[in-house]
């Protein structure tokens, strides 16, 4: 059995001209439910398994947060700028590959839609759109990354903030 849980990030600042649509960082509300989503996150799991992250730093934020939450040291997040920019299916499998293969759980944190996107694709049964801090725990019934096929996975999870803080 193998896992992905895709988290998105936390709500950020707006954007405006004088700030970077990457430099965006997240509010004290953002920080405050990604902490409330990581805490729910370990109730259901002990281990998520290798953390990958979009260096975007809205995602790098959440995903320290959820670091912190599960005691990973911060210097073992991996960054990645595709899933800023080119995360899907297609990506996904070629990042996959390059996971080690004794890894059967990883976590990824990025954006809408492509997350949305991702998760639908990943699921048999299809999912609702991912909201921010919200986080999809997904597996499949394969001993290797590479037997990773569209529709296949299961959705163990789906957790959303249940109110805005």
């Amino acid at each position: 059995m193998m896992k992905i849980i895709l988290v998105r990030h936390g709500k950020a600042e707006d954007l405006s001209q004088d700030l970077d649509d990457f430099e965006r960082s997240l509010t004290l509300r953002g920080k405050k439910t990604s902490r409330l989503m990581a805490q729910r996150l370990k109730d259901k799991e002990s281990s998520v398994g290798i953390f990958i992250t979009s260096p975007a730093f809205r995602a790098l934020e959440t995903a320290l947060i959820f670091a912190g939450e599960f005691r990973t040291n911060p210097a073992n997040i991996l960054l990645d700028n595709n899933l800023y920019s080119r995360m899907g299916f297609g990506y996904l499998t070629e990042l996959l590959q390059k996971a080690k293969k004794e890894t059967d759980s990883i976590i990824l944190f990025g954006h809408n839609p492509s997350f949305t996107d991702t998760a639908v694709l990943l699921s048999k049964d299809g999912c609702g759109m991912l909201p921010k801090s919200g986080v999809i725990g997904i597996s499949f019934n394969i001993k290797s990354w590479t037997d990773l096929q569209r529709h296949t996975g299961k959705i163990e999870y789906f957790l959303k903030p249940e109110k805005e803080l």
